[in-house]
């Protein structure tokens, strides 16, 4: 592991998500509750990198989340949308070359995320309003969503939650 990498670690105090893998920890979650009981709205920093392998398995959520960029190598995130449309969106620190420090990933949509190859790390965070609750999560099969994109075919296995839990531990809260 880079000494570095470590050192994120050990500061943001790092746990891997149940499921779908990304390193993170929660940085707000509303006090204030939806009628159903979730939070108004929760906040997350991650970190994507190879030692310990973090990724962001694919997974989607009924509303928007806010992706934000914070710092280190750029991330590649992994967009199928529901009109069978797909995208690949690179979120990094130099805008100039095309790259985003903040995306909406649209309700509903599948999302994937990694490192892009080569870089040490990637720190990133997400907002969702409503906020995240494991009721919230779903992730699917990779034979399931090559069905409805097979030219993504690749990236869907390299990405999937490799037939684990497809969703997150009932009691689970970010």
């Amino acid at each position: 592991m880079l000494p570095e990498v470590k050192a994120l670690i050990d500061h943001y105090k790092f746990e891997p998500l149940p499921v779908e893998g990304t390193l993170f920890t929660s940085t707000y979650r509303s006090e204030m509750e939806m009628p159903d009981g979730g939070p108004v709205g929760t906040a997350i920093i991650g970190m994507y990198c190879d030692n310990p392998h973090s990724v962001s398995c694919f997974h989607k959520l009924p509303w928007d989340e806010i992706w934000h960029f914070y710092g280190g190598d750029p991330l590649r995130l992994v967009l199928l949308h529901p009109d069978g449309s797909s995208e690949d969106v690179i979120m990094g620190s130099d805008p100039l070359a095309g790259q985003v420090v903040q995306y909406v990933i649209p309700a509903e949509s599948w999302q994937a995320g990694h490192l892009v190859k080569g870089g040490r790390y990637s720190l990133f965070g997400n907002t969702m309003a409503p906020g995240f609750t494991s009721a919230t999560f779903e992730a699917e099969t990779a034979q399931n969503l090559i069905a409805g994109w097979p030219d993504r075919a690749e990236d869907i296995r390299e990405l999937d939650c490799r037939g684990t839990e497809l969703r997150m531990p009932g009691d689970f809260a970010t």
